[in-house]
């Protein structure tokens, strides 16, 4: 918040990101960790950090204005230096699945617009670098991190340089996921079927266990999680059995995190996307496979819809949810489908 330099600054107005505050008899409620060259008073009674404190001021600061409150705020350009315990960050944090291309890109956008820094997870690292660089032009911290999502040790590593970087998780968007080539379901090779399993479904569920545990232990408590359920997680397309039933199953993932999160403050909803215009859905400008045998073009919509709806559903306060939401190209055949 802006605060005049005339202006008396109650304790429960003060600005809270990078001040740091001091009591009517000059000394640093949080001693040695100031690091302040310079103090800017806000009407303040006191001095500078007391000598020793670490302000590089010897305690001089600059003239005293005094104020009913008897409180001085000070800000520090380099408030932490090296070897201090890290301050408790105020700046939300977002991890985004999936997200060198499609909608995961999108997402990462515009949570960066939003106001997040965003982690950034996917099995090729060269559209992750663009992303984060995309991300940082914008102003904001990103982490590129390749990870294999079906594979515990991999989400492991992710969550724990995702903790390194940033120090916590406010919203996780659940985005990974592949589909299967459409082949009748007798002729579906079993390692198809658990490689999409191993994405769409157990990758979901780790990284969902990853940020519990974060949510769960950091200050503030609490978070967000998103998980990209699909139309599929409706009614099926032809041909698509594995696809489809890990979209089912993400719709219990869901519900049971909504439930098991309550405790500790973490929501989780789901978005059900119908035909944003991704890689994944260049195929529908030539046909696919519809339920009465044919084969037809499809509408597309494009990615940024989506990602507009995932920043209104992360901007919600803890205390309300969208538990689903639908966005799908208007005139697809989704209503009446099968």
């Amino acid at each position: 918040m802006a605060v005049p330099k005339t202006a008396a600054l109650p304790l429960g107005d003060a600005p809270t990101r990078g001040w740091r505050f001091h009591s009517r008899a000059g000394r640093c409620w949080q001693p040695g960790r100031c690091g302040s060259r310079r103090v800017r008073r806000l009407e303040g009674l006191s001095g500078s950090c007391m000598p020793g404190a670490a302000d590089g001021s010897g305690g001089r600061g600059e003239p005293k204005r005094r104020t009913r409150q008897g409180a001085t705020a000070i800000k520090s350009r380099n408030h932490r230096r090296q070897g201090e315990e890290r301050p408790m960050s105020t700046q939300k944090v977002a991890l985004v699945t999936g997200a060198g291309s499609g909608v995961g890109r999108a997402v990462a956008l515009a949570l960066a617009e939003a106001g997040y820094d965003v982690a950034l997870s996917g099995r090729r690292p060269e559209p992750l670098q663009a992303v984060a660089a995309a991300i940082e032009a914008k102003g904001r911290r990103a982490l590129a991190q390749p990870t294999d999502i079906g594979d515990e040790a991999s989400v492991a590593e992710l969550f724990r340089r995702l903790e390194e970087t940033f120090g916590r998780l406010d919203v996780l968007f659940n985005n990974a996921g592949i589909g299967a080539p459409p082949v009748e379901l007798d002729e579906l090779p079993v390692a198809t079927w658990k490689a999409v399993v191993d994405t769409n479904l157990t990758g979901a569920f780790l990284c969902t266990q990853g940020a519990f545990r974060l949510m769960k232990k950091q200050q503030p408590r609490g978070g967000r999680i998103i998980n990209n359920g699909s139309i599929s997680a409706h009614v099926p397309r032809p041909f698509s059995a594995p696809y489809t039933a890990t979209k089912h199953a993400i719709t219990g993932l869901t519900r049971s995190t909504s439930l098991d999160g309550r405790a500790h403050d973490i929501a989780c909803g789901q978005v059900d996307i119908g035909n944003a215009a991704t890689d994944m859905t260049v195929r529908m400008q030539a046909g696919v496979p519809q339920p009465d045998g044919s084969t037809r073009p499809e509408p597309t919509m494009d990615a940024k819809h989506v990602a507009d709806a995932v920043v209104y559903m992360a901007s919600l306060p803890l205390d309300a949810n969208v538990q689903f939401m639908t966005v799908m190209a208007t005139k697809m055949p989704f209503i009446g489908r099968g």
